[in-house]
């Protein structure tokens, strides 16, 4: 796992901040967020690129992590901004309990956080909690199981988890109830191949050929990949199908107003 682990965790975070930002998978988070940069949050920062692609779009950004690590935490999120020159709030607490009063925030983004929650329902009230009426709530990229039988598949197959044991899944039922309990109206939910925020920096003509890979020469359905059907046709239809213990979903949500 040498080479994923260095992939992953070691690359140099300037380079790695300013690789995101100019990511298929940002472009498309740039397409679904407000236009008007205003105040935004974001929950599991991790390093702190989502924080400074934002920062970099003119939002006024909070970064919240509680791992307070150089490598991949609060530490190395102040490094990337002292060096980059951009300004990162950044503040040392658990999604489930954030230190913040309801601060009105206009936007709110958590990228591969919601599947690491200790307490799925507690997570999405502190989003609701801190985002203004009508404010927008993205996650990104978080692991979906069938049922509790997919699990242990799932942990065993990750490879990153068994160098630090932190990976987790939740059924689509379980993320939708949370999300939808703290007073978050889902206005999109993106299965697996749905949405280049799911898959990138694989390509749409690399999942076409894995995709015909996976269902078999032969098949009506490797055949439909491989043609030149339009590829949201093809994502639609593979996203109905997947089944894989960790596969990806994303949500794009609105908190109600209270009028």
């Amino acid at each position: 796992m040498k080479d994923l682990a260095r992939a992953a965790y070691f690359d140099d975070p300037v380079a790695a901040a300013r690789r995101y930002h100019e990511s298929a998978e940002f472009q498309a988070v740039r397409s679904m967020i407000p236009r008007k940069a205003g105040r935004a949050l974001d929950l599991g920062a991790g390093n702190g690129i989502l924080s400074y692609a934002l920062a970099r779009e003119g939002w006024s950004v909070t970064a919240v992590e509680p791992d307070p690590s150089a490598l991949v935490g609060a530490a190395a999120i102040r490094t990337l901004a002292e060096r980059t020159g951009t300004h990162i709030d950044v503040l040392e607490a658990f999604g489930e309990a954030i230190p913040l009063s309801a601060a009105g925030y206009d936007l709110v983004v958590a990228r591969q956080v919601l599947h690491h929650a200790h307490d799925l329902s507690a997570f999405c009230r502190e989003v609701a909690r801190l985002s203004r009426d009508g404010a927008t709530f993205l996650s990104l990229r978080d692991h979906v199981i069938s049922g509790p039988n997919q699990l242990e598949p799932f942990l065993r197959s990750h490879p990153l988890h068994q160098l630090y044991g932190g990976e987790n899944a939740f059924t689509l039922t379980a993320y939708r109830a949370a999300l939808q309990e703290a007073g978050l109206t889902i206005d999109r939910e993106m299965n697996s191949f749905q949405s280049v925020m799911n898959y990138d920096p694989m390509t749409a003509s690399e999942i076409r050929e894995k995709l015909a890979a996976a269902f078999g020469p032969l098949s009506g359905l490797a055949r439909l990949t491989l043609s030149p059907v339009p590829f949201g046709a093809v994502a639609a239809v593979a996203a109905l199908l997947d089944r894989r213990p960790g596969r990806l979903v994303s949500f794009l949500c609105h908190k109600q107003g209270k009028g």
